[in-house]
């Protein structure tokens, strides 16, 4: 008689005690790491954790221009969010949209000068926040190596964003 294999996917091995708890640690790290460190950023500063990903995913683009598309998936966000945050953002004069060149139907988010001051302004609350909930709570631990182990769970990461010298506006 020939033993034939069951039919679908192979069954998946129980998690041992030690992996459940990684797991679930993480997962509840997911949820609550970015409320807390947007509850310091809006204590200290009255600027949210997404407001300060824009700004920051700006000022670390060459030029401080990255196109709408690409700012939103930098900052994990739909295109529609973006755009609503960004309006936000240009009201306040953190930024200013303007046409892509290259595409008409494109809009490009570009930095202000005041949208910079602002990033510097709240870079040491968000950089105390970082250290109290997390970096302190790192010790022993191989930076280096953590850092590519929770880039590739978050599937590794993609090239900067770059934007034609063309579309740079005169600031």
């Amino acid at each position: 008689m020939s033993a034939t294999l069951p039919a679908g996917p192979p069954a998946a091995l129980p998690l041992s005690p030690g992996e459940e708890a990684v797991m679930r640690a993480l997962g509840r790290l997911m949820l609550v790491m970015p409320r807390v460190l947007d509850a310091d950023l809006q204590d200290e500063q009255r600027m949210s954790l997404s407001e300060y990903s824009v700004l920051r995913h700006l000022s670390e683009a060459e030029h401080g221009l990255m196109r709408m598309s690409e700012l939103a998936a930098a900052c994990d966000m739909s295109l529609s969010g973006m755009t609503r945050l960004a309006g936000k953002l240009e009201s306040q004069g953190d930024l200013r949209r303007i046409r892509c060149e290259r595409d008409a139907r494109g809009l490009n988010a570009v930095l202000t000068d005041s949208g910079l001051a602002r990033l510097r302004r709240a870079w040491p609350t968000h950089l105390a926040s970082v250290r109290r909930h997390i970096v302190d709570h790192l010790e022993g631990l191989d930076l280096d190596r953590l850092a590519a182990v929770l880039e590739a769970m978050a599937g590794g990461g993609g090239q900067p964003c770059q934007s034609a010298a063309h579309d740079v506006p005169q600031r």
